[in-house]
């Protein structure tokens, strides 16, 4: 892009303070930034006008889960499924790595955690170690695709190539970047997080196809012949990925997206809460649930809004093509931006200053016309590290990793 055509893109969206500073700028600097420019999505800016408008949720009513006692009475018949589908090659998996583990003390990003006592054993590592059990189930290698980000790009490719990816055939690992969102004031104009870089951030969780897309890696998906992908967060150190009974539940169900829950451990856990939204599948934030929506009973007389997501689903993939190919709902989020003020100092706000753009998974789900909440163990497949003490942490993730008998 030229200067130009930079200046011509600006002022289409009201944004040409952004080269403010460019005289000032070295030309591999000034390069870098048209480069951002012309690389940025500006037309989601306005959505700053309508935002209380993309907040308005529809109507909530409850979605039953497959919980684990139909499960167990099944389980020979959906692993059979589901292993027939992993041999076949229709199942890949995704694994969202793109945060860093400043919560829990660490520059590094998460994967690179060592959650070890007495010897190294890496967030990475586990999981890895998890989807292992499932390639030597089916006696198959299960490609697997690594979202990073801007902010850690390097740091977990060089990490898990020194680590000869714990094992883990090479040919199978794939990375790419997630894409990035333009944050803003309260105004809608991008800040600068330097003289020559606007500042940005990840595109949320459900922007993770459309990165993986936009990166070329569908050109694997489809070589390949995968036709479901198993997408899972990094932080949780215990989750079964690919897993035959989950992938065989879904398919034989014939639902367009499965979703591993966990039932809640209070009313109020800091979980999204799967259910239906104007008769469509869901997810309601933890934040987002009203105190009767909390209180709700089911015709059993259990809690209505039982069932926890933790970030771990199954979609087929001729759905995320169809999604990545029309516009995803935007969601606005006020976040503490680091920026540069008005004299081009940097600032790193205490509070929050301006508005984060993202997509998330749950509005993903939103689109279909099927979920399966599947059920599984608490204490077999939900340990997040979120936090370095205390719920959701590194010391809770070591005591259930104990549990189930992993050395640290």
């Amino acid at each position: 892009m030229t200067l130009e055509q930079a200046k011509e893109k600006l002022a289409q969206y009201g944004q040409e303070h952004v080269l403010k500073y460019y005289e000032e700028l070295s030309q591999e600097e000034r390069q870098t930034l048209l480069d951002q420019i012309e690389a940025t999505d500006m037309s989601i800016l306005e959505a700053c006008r309508h935002r209380d408008d993309l907040a308005r949720k529809g109507v909530i009513t409850p979605l039953a889960a497959m919980q684990l006692k139909e499960i167990e009475e099944n389980r020979e018949s959906f692993t059979e499924t589901g292993l027939a589908a992993i041999r076949a090659g229709r199942v890949g998996a995704v694994l969202l790595a793109g945060g860093m583990g400043t919560r829990l003390g660490s520059d590094d990003p998460k994967g690179m955690y060592n959650v070890g006592i007495t010897r190294e054993l890496y967030i990475f590592e586990c999981l890895i170690r998890n989807l292992m059990d499932v390639v030597r189930q089916a006696d198959t290698w299960i490609h697997l695709s690594v979202m990073t980000s801007d902010k850690n790009h390097e740091a977990p490719t060089r990490f898990l190539k020194e680590k000869e990816y714990f094992g883990y055939r090479p040919e199978y690992v794939h990375f790419f970047r997630q894409e990035m969102a333009a944050a803003t004031d309260y105004e809608g104009k991008i800040y600068l997080e330097e003289k020559g870089k606007l500042s940005t951030s990840p595109n949320g969780n459900g922007g993770w196809f459309v990165s993986m897309k936009n990166s070329g890696l569908l050109t694997v998906v489809h070589d390949a012949g995968i036709e479901w992908l198993n997408v899972f967060a990094v932080d949780n150190v215990l989750q079964r990925i690919a897993d035959p009974c989950f992938v065989g539940a879904t398919i034989q169900k014939d639902c367009a997206v499965g979703a591993k829950v966990v039932r809640k451990n209070a009313p109020d856990e800091k979980v999204g809460v799967i259910c239906l939204e104007d008769g469509r599948p869901s997810i309601v934030e933890y934040y987002e649930l009203t105190d009767e929506l909390m209180n709700a009973k089911d015709a059993n007389g259990d809690p209505a809004y039982y069932f926890g997501v933790i970030l771990n689903y199954l979609f087929r993939v001729p759905d995320l093509e169809k999604m990545a190919a029309g516009n995803m709902p935007l969601h606005i989020v006020e976040k503490k931006i680091p920026c540069l003020d008005g004299q081009g100092n940097p600032v790193k706000p205490q509070e929050p200053n301006g508005y984060k753009f993202e997509n998330l998974v749950l509005d993903m789900i939103h689109q279909l016309d099927s979920c399966l909440p599947f059920e599984v163990e608490r204490d077999r497949e939900f340990a997040p590290i979120k936090n370095k003490t205390g719920i959701d942490s590194v010391e809770s993730a070591r005591a259930l990793l104990r549990k189930n008998g992993v050395e640290l």
